[in-house]
Formats: structure tokens, sequence, C-alpha cells
């Protein structure tokens, strides 16, 4: 009975007395969390769900080429979606953070782009659970500047913790504020 008494009221725990309604409430909200928590599951090494016109995802294996792979996808769909302005930084945030991936983890990695009004959001999902590690790169380094690159051109980026690994994601804001669907905002982060 004390595995059931967490997360009961106050007043359940300490008379060591709850009712059945409060303990079948308490397992409903517990069967909605875990289930919310783990119905999104999809191997990386597929899609995370059906395209939509406004989202797209693409699974990437662990090779070199991974990364040339990515920065395609990324510049065709941003063709197909009418906002190419937006092409040459994305492709270069992409570029980093899928070969900082390839670099720091082992396994399918998952390439995600949404587009919500006039916002472009882009992540690379993995199965690493550490976050990006911010170093402080010589003058002389040949590498260690993806977190400054992601600082400078990105209007706001991060990494979540997912029930598969971690999403490193990036947002980027179209300067003229068009976009080029006329949906209701969402804000994915």
């Amino acid at each position: 009975m004390a595995v059931l008494a967490i997360g009961l009221p106050e007043a359940a725990r300490r008379t060591g007395r709850f009712s059945r309604a409060a303990a079948s409430a308490w397992a409903v909200r517990q069967w909605a969390l875990w289930s919310r928590t783990l119905a999104p599951l999809r191997p990386l090494d597929a899609p995370r769900g059906r395209a939509t016109a406004w989202d797209a995802s693409w699974p990437l294996k662990q090779e070199l080429v991974s990364v040339r792979r990515a920065r395609q996808l990324v510049t065709a769909q941003l063709v197909d979606w009418a906002v190419p302005d937006l092409g040459d930084t994305a492709e270069l945030l992409v570029s980093e953070l899928v070969t900082n991936a390839l670099r720091h983890t082992r396994g399918p990695l998952r390439l995600n782009l949404r587009l919500r009004d006039s916002d472009l959001l882009c992540e690379v999902e993995d199965i690493e659970s550490t976050g990006p590690v911010r170093n402080i790169a010589g003058p002389d380094s040949e590498g260690g500047r993806g977190t400054e690159l992601l600082d400078l051109l990105a209007n706001a980026w991060g990494s979540v913790r997912t029930a598969t690994g971690k999403s490193v994601w990036f947002a980027l804001h179209r300067p003229d504020g068009s976009a080029g669907s006329e949906q209701v905002r969402v804000t994915p982060w």
C-alpha cells in the first residue's frame, strides 16, 4: 500500500486511509502521464510522423554523408515551402548540429523541420541524453565553435531531453515576418 500512497493527497498519506475513488483517480492520472510520455515514441530510424504541409522529418544514418544529406534536405524543403531566404543560415546550423550528433553520439539520428508563421524550428534528435557542452575555442582551434554559431545566428536554441535521448533545436525568424502558411501560431518549445 505504501507504493500506492505516493502521489496521493497529503491527508491520505498521513492517515494511511484513502478512498477507493482517490486511488482510482490517482491511477488514472498516472496512466495518463505515462501514456502521454510513451505514446509518441518512434524509433529514430523512421520519420517522426506523417509529413504535413509545414512539418517534415527524415531519419539519418550514422555516416559522414548524413551531414551533406541533411543540408540538401533542408535546402530543398525550404525552397518547397517558399522560404529560401532562411536557407543559408539553416543549412549551416543544421550542418553543425548533425556533425556534432555524429561526433558525440552513436546510433540513428532524426532531422525535423517545422514552419509556423514566421518561425522555422529545426531539431536533430539522437539517442544520447547528455546535452551540448559549451567550449571556449581558442583562436587556433579547428573546432568547438558550434554553440557560438548557434548563439550568433539563431534567434533561439536549446536542448531538450526526450524519451529516446535528446533533441537539440534552433529557431530562425524570417526578417520580413511573412511565412508560407496562414496557420495559428504554435510555439513548439
